[in-house]
C-alpha cells in the first residue's frame, strides 16, 4: 500500500520525501517499482476483462452470482467473492429492476360507469361506440408519448376519428 502511495504522488512529491515520511527504503521502493506483477494479479486483471465483458453483454442487468454463472458456463473457473470483489473494485453494479407500482385507486366511494361496449367492437353501424386509449412508454430518458398525442379516439373498426394533441408554449410565444 505504501509503495503504491507513493507511485501515484512521486508526480507531486520527491521519492526520497515520501520514503522517509512513510518509512520504506527508496531501494525497497525502486525495487518494488520494478517487479512484475504476480501471478495472482495478472489473473485477476485477465479475469476482470471477462467479468467486465459478461457486465456489457448484459446491459448492467447481472450481479456477481449471474455473472459467476456465466462465466462457469464458459468453462472459467473461479470463486463467487472473487468475482464480486473485481466487479467492486471496478465500479460494475446490476441496475435494480423498476418497482412495479399499482396506479389504479378502486378504493373510493364514486359512482361507476356501466361498460356500454363490454368487449362488444364490431357495431352493426357507424358511431354507434367509440374507444379510447392513452399511450405511454418508458425510455431510458423517461416517458415518451408517441408522436405526441397522447389521447386518440377510435371507431370500433381501427378508423382514427380525432386526435387531442398536447402543445406546450414558450411564455415568449404568448401575446
Amino acid at each position: 500500500m505504501r509503495f503504491a502511495f507513493i507511485a501515484t504522488e512521486k508526480a507531486c512529491y520527491p521519492v526520497a520525501l515520501m520514503c522517509r515520511v512513510l518509512k520504506v527504503s527508496r531501494a525497497g521502493y525502486y525495487a518494488w517499482a520494478k517487479r512484475p506483477a504476480s501471478q495472482h494479479t495478472q489473473e485477476d486483471q485477465r479475469l476482470g476483462l471477462q467479468v467486465a465483458a459478461i457486465y456489457r453483454e448484459s446491459r448492467g442487468r447481472y450481479g456477481s452470482p449471474r455473472v459467476h454463472a456465466e462465466l462457469r458456463e464458459r468453462g472459467q473457473r473461479t470463486g463467487r467473492k472473487r468475482v464480486a470483489r473485481l466487479m467492486q473494485t471496478a465500479g460494475l453494479r446490476a441496475r435494480e429492476p423498476r418497482r412495479f407500482r399499482c396506479t389504479t385507486d378502486s378504493r373510493h366511494g364514486l359512482a361507476i360507469k356501466q361498460n356500454l361496449l363490454d368487449r362488444r367492437f364490431t357495431m352493426s353501424t357507424s358511431n354507434r361506440g367509440w374507444v379510447t386509449d392513452i399511450t405511454y412508454l418508458w425510455t431510458r430518458g423517461g416517458l415518451v408519448v408517441p408522436g405526441g398525442n397522447p389521447r386518440s379516439v377510435l371507431a370500433p373498426r381501427g378508423r382514427l376519428v380525432a386526435e387531442r394533441t398536447a402543445r406546450t408554449r414558450d411564455r415568449a410565444d404568448r401575446p
